[in-house]
């Protein structure tokens, strides 16, 4: 049994919480406010403190110290629907216990309710206090407030203080590389570089060379001595990108240099230290890699001490238009434009994002282009990736069934022994003219734009337009 304090403004939420917690036999005490909580505890010794971060008055974060200086070392549990990176890194900084991420499972609560107790019977932690992100006004950064990067941003404060290996897993598209730059900013090396290294794209033949350097001679056209990468990142951050792409033969080597902490450059016998932090990215499942034999358990478990597996887009809907409007904001001082029409931001909430946030990126960018100032229309969008968006079910008209309109209304009225001889080209030309038309149109004749959206080079659009000028004056 433990007296446990809860600090929400949200009734239904804390009786819930309560009932929960007295069920599992603790005495439960409810403050609505930083201030209300402030009067309980120089009354009552309370074990445990449930602290929501949106409160009216004082927020949570703020009122953390105050709390401290009564409750010692009782462990503080932060509870929030609103959390960013930032405050997921506060919370940090200020020893709380636990981040949990509104809504939570009670079995979730029980767990850490558990944890913390028995903290109580050990010495408590210091406090661990994360370095403040490297000064980079250019930096990317990483949006979003729904519960899924919400989750990103607890664990991206949890490890950037440490310098244990990450693997940062999802599909392409998803931002691993942002998030090793945001690890290694707000880690202690932040002031130092960080070498990406995308080794799908390094050649077969001189990989090794690159990773780990090599001395003058040690093989044709080596005129000089060079320093791999791996010594590159002296006192900073490698990520090792595209893990799952890396050959057999070199991931022995490098298992080595991340357990030595040494390289031994092509040519040379003598070990050189290296000071690293080691982050690594894939969209590939390395555990199925391992049971076909491609990538070594050892190599596995070694990068994999902590592990961030980033969402696809379509699984975080709710951020589309945050996102939409930063990237937007990002180009606006070239292609100047008013915002989002309500119909171009549904689109952009419905459409299925293979591509993740660099497709929802770069659709943006070319609507910012193609929209010339204006409020940005669906119009202005790109075709999703993988072509035309699929027919439609149920109502509304399909191309199909346009084709199969104009199919009977030809075959109906025309000699059959001429169908086969015309047909086909007769619809490729109808549909290609109308095609190019409409898209000039929705382009504001801006042939550069109808290009990019064509997917066709700028002679052959100007020859396409020529013909279509000639046909429409004969």
């Amino acid at each position: 049994m433990a007296d446990i304090l809860i600090v929400d403004d949200e009734p239904v939420h804390c009786d819930s919480l309560q009932l929960f917690l007295e069920e599992n036999g603790h005495r439960v005490s409810i403050a609505s406010s930083a201030e209300q909580a402030f009067d309980l505890v120089e009354r009552t010794p309370f074990r445990a403190l449930l602290l929501d971060i949106r409160l009216p008055g004082l927020d949570g974060l703020s009122a953390i110290p105050r709390l401290r200086s009564r409750l010692g070392d009782a462990p503080i549990i932060v509870m929030t629907a609103f959390g960013t990176l930032d405050t997921a890194m506060e919370s940090l900084k200020l020893g709380v216990f636990e981040y949990l991420i509104k809504p939570f499972s009670l079995s979730d609560l029980r767990g850490v309710l558990r944890r913390a107790l028995a903290s109580e019977a050990t010495a408590p932690a210091d406090p661990v206090t994360p370095a403040p992100p490297a000064g980079d006004a250019e930096a990317p950064a990483i949006i979003g407030t729904s519960p899924a990067m919400q989750r990103i941003f607890n664990q991206i404060a949890m490890v950037a203080s440490t310098d244990v290996p990450v693997l940062i897993t999802g599909e392409s598209g998803t931002g691993k590389e942002i998030v090793a730059q945001t690890i290694h900013r707000y880690s202690r090396r932040g002031g130092s570089r960080f070498v990406p290294v995308l080794l799908a794209a390094l050649s077969p033949g001189l990989i090794e060379s690159e990773l780990f350097g090599h001395a003058r001679g040690s093989y044709t056209g080596a005129e000089s001595h060079r320093t791999g990468l791996l010594e590159q990142a002296a006192g900073g951050t490698v990520l090792l990108d595209e893990l799952g792409d890396i050959p057999l033969s070199l991931q022995v080597k490098l298992l080595r240099a991340i357990e030595q902490r040494e390289v031994s450059r092509v040519g040379e016998d003598l070990p050189r230290r290296i000071d690293a932090r080691f982050l690594a990215a894939t969209n590939r499942s390395l555990p199925d890699l391992i049971a076909r034999g491609l990538f070594r358990e050892d190599l596995y478990y070694r990068l994999g001490v902590y592990h961030i597996e980033l969402p696809p887009l379509r699984d975080r809907r709710e951020d589309i238009p945050e996102l939409a409007r930063h990237f937007l904001s990002r180009v606006s001082a070239l292609h100047p434009s008013r915002g989002f029409s309500s119909a171009a931001m549904d689109e952009l909430l419905n459409r299925p994002w293979r591509g993740n946030v660099r497709e929802l990126r770069n659709a943006v960018e070319h609507a910012a282009l193609v929209s010339r100032g204006t409020l940005i229309a669906p119009s202005h969008l790109p075709l999703p990736l993988g072509g035309l968006p699929p027919r439609p079910s149920g109502s509304g008209v399909s191309m199909r069934s346009e084709v199969e309109r104009w199919l009977k209304e030809r075959i109906a009225n025309e000699d059959p022994q001429t169908w086969k001889a015309r047909l086909h080209g007769e619809l490729l030309t109808e549909v290609e003219d109308d095609l190019i038309e409409l898209t000039m149109r929705l382009c504001q004749d801006n042939q550069s734009a109808a290009c990019r959206v064509l997917g066709v080079d700028p002679k052959t659009l100007r020859s396409k337009l020529a013909t279509a000028s000639l046909k429409r004056r004969t």
